[in-house]
């Protein structure tokens, strides 16, 4: 354990001396030429140089970067109102299996990776709701049963009905 730390020092060493002497040439040459105010202004544009050069990404640049590399490009167009199948994969043991999961979307919430949608359906007489991750590797599939025709941008009334009351009209032009 010791020898990969020594390595990794080494290698921090040659990084460190070939910044800095890229610093200092670039500052001798900012005050040969130009005045000392201006020669003060050059050094971090050299710093920021010669970080860019080793091929470093900032932080958010990994998390974009990586999020990118996420991100699902099969999702259908889901809207609230929708009645959509979402196939879930279970793990039992050593076997995975993907279980359908049928309801309608009452709400869609945030965007990009973070983006869920809330599911709602009746099971033995109960009202059950699940938040899904669209782009967790959990969800195997979703996929849009029938449009719903609704004004409302969340359908949390739905909670308070029962029976047909709980129907949403189909919408046919989308």
């Amino acid at each position: 354990m010791a020898e990969n730390t020594d390595i990794s020092d080494d290698t921090a060493d040659v990084t460190n001396e070939e910044t800095t002497s890229a610093a200092t040439e670039a500052a001798a040459e900012a005050t040969t030429e130009t005045p000392t105010a201006t020669a003060v202004a050059e050094k971090p544009a050299a710093g920021k140089a010669a970080r860019a050069t080793t091929g470093k990404l900032s932080a958010q640049e990994l998390i974009r970067a990586f999020e990118a590399e996420q991100l699902k490009s099969e999702l259908p167009e889901i809207y609230v109102g929708d009645t959509v199948k979402v196939g879930v994969r279970i793990r039992e043991g050593n076997k995975e299996r993907v279980q359908p999961y049928e309801g309608v979307v009452i709400a869609k919430r945030h965007g990009g990776l973070n983006e869920t949608i809330t599911v709602r359906r009746i099971f033995q007489g109960v009202g059950v709701e699940r938040v899904f991750m669209l782009h967790s590797p959990q969800v195997a599939s979703v996929k849009v049963e029938r449009r719903g025709k609704v004004r409302r941008a969340k359908l949390f009334y739905l909670r308070d009905r029962v029976g047909k009351a709980t129907r949403v009209k189909q919408r046919f032009d989308r």
